[in-house]
């Protein structure tokens, strides 16, 4: 796993210096990074090749993924949390960044892992859905907001620039919702420096184990059984 420090400033780096104009161009330059990666934190492929070479299985490496990012979402938000309400209202830019950062990073590992082209524009938007959950999802597939799941915005003929935004705007408010503690109980628990942190370490883990289980699910294999993914391809 890398070091947490130093994905820390992968972090930093990929956050925008200046708010964006959209949530698209955000969500977006997130994804980028997330799948290119840097020198600190290798981007998705490599990600997924390493995780592969190692487990020597792409169900083990898609295990380690998973377990791996939801131990860096929680440390990223432990740190970020520390200090209660001060660093609330300082570091939730930059921890907003982090988590998207890092789930949509584990959800692109996994989605190339199962044969899936991280370059096509119908993959990075299924990628991004994910990260809502699978209860969101159904809630906006069911009132017709959104034309199905991840699995089938991967597979769809087109996407239009409409839907884009629709998506963009949904996992950004998914991600202040959890990032920001609109629940009042996490709000009052990370206003107590070191156990607040507790609580939005262990909150960022957790949903990303959840994001996780339902990237597994949604990214159904495309690669026959003796095909697997090259490292860093």
């Amino acid at each position: 796993m890398p070091d947490p420090d130093q994905i820390g400033k992968s972090i930093i780096a990929a956050a925008p210096v200046s708010a964006p104009n959209t949530a698209g161009r955000l969500l977006r330059r997130v994804l980028e990074f997330a799948i290119d990666g840097s020198e600190q934190l290798p981007g998705a492929r490599i990600a997924a090749g390493h995780q592969l070479v190692k487990q020597g299985s792409a169900e083990g490496a898609i295990d380690s993924l998973i377990r791996n990012h939801a131990a860096m979402c929680g440390a990223q938000g432990f740190v970020t949390n520390l200090g209660g309400f001060v660093t609330l209202v300082v570091g939730a830019p930059t921890n907003l960044a982090g988590i998207a950062l890092l789930q949509s990073r584990m959800v692109a590992a996994i989605a190339h892992l199962r044969g899936y082209d991280l370059n096509d524009s119908r993959v990075r938007h299924a990628v991004l859905t994910t990260l809502l959950g699978k209860k969101i999802v159904d809630d906006l597939v069911e009132r017709g907001e959104l034309p199905g799941s991840p699995l089938v915005l991967a597979t769809a003929p087109g996407l239009d620039r409409e839907l884009e935004q629709l998506i963009a705007q949904r996992v950004m408010t998914a991600l202040l919702t959890t990032v920001g503690g609109k629940q009042a109980i996490r709000l009052i628990a990370r206003a107590i420096p070191v156990v607040g942190g507790g609580v939005g370490a262990a909150t960022d883990s957790w949903n990303t184990l959840a994001v996780g289980r339902y990237a597994r699910e949604q990214f159904i294999s495309r690669r026959r059984a003796d095909n697997t993914a090259a490292p860093g391809q």
